[in-house]
């Protein structure tokens, strides 16, 4: 379900109050494939709810060129939606999500394992509000970019 940045304290709030465990995660997410459901399989396993940060189109073109997004936000958003693994997915339009994670201040916060502590931007404020983070493998051979060149070469 897209929730609006605007909603989002009054969402947190309740499911603080259930006692869930709040998992996020961030990215583009566009041109999804089988390494975006695993991953995202794998990042919901560390709590109750997860909230998918998603790049908005603007967000997309400043980090990835003028070529990107493929798909617009709105698609990117209902087909992560579909997914039984996201409970909610929220756009923003920064170039890094620390700002809105520092909304959320989840309990655990995944990123590919390409990163460490000491290179994700926003693990020092996730950690500094009681939160936690965790590192996921990527599926060999299967990323957004590996698409678009396959595609380009036909």
């Amino acid at each position: 379900m897209l929730v609006q940045r605007s909603d989002l304290n009054n969402l947190i709030k309740k499911l603080k109050s259930e006692g869930k465990t709040i998992v996020t995660t961030n990215g583009c997410f566009d041109i999804l494939h089988v390494g975006h459901v695993r991953y995202l399989e794998k990042a919901k396993s560390f709590g109750d709810v997860l909230i998918v940060a998603l790049n908005s189109d603007k967000s997309v073109k400043s980090i990835k060129g003028d070529s990107r997004p493929i798909n617009n936000e709105n698609d990117r958003a209902e087909v992560l939606s579909a997914l039984r693994s996201v409970d909610y997915v929220v756009l923003f339009d920064e170039d890094s999500p620390i700002d809105l994670l520092l909304q959320i201040k989840p309990d655990v916060h995944t990123k590919g394992a390409d990163y460490t502590i000491e290179t994700l931007p926003e693990a020092k404020g996730i950690m500094d509000a009681g939160g936690r983070i965790e590192f996921i493998s990527f599926v060999e051979g299967k990323s957004t970019t590996s698409i678009i060149e396959k595609m380009r070469k036909s």
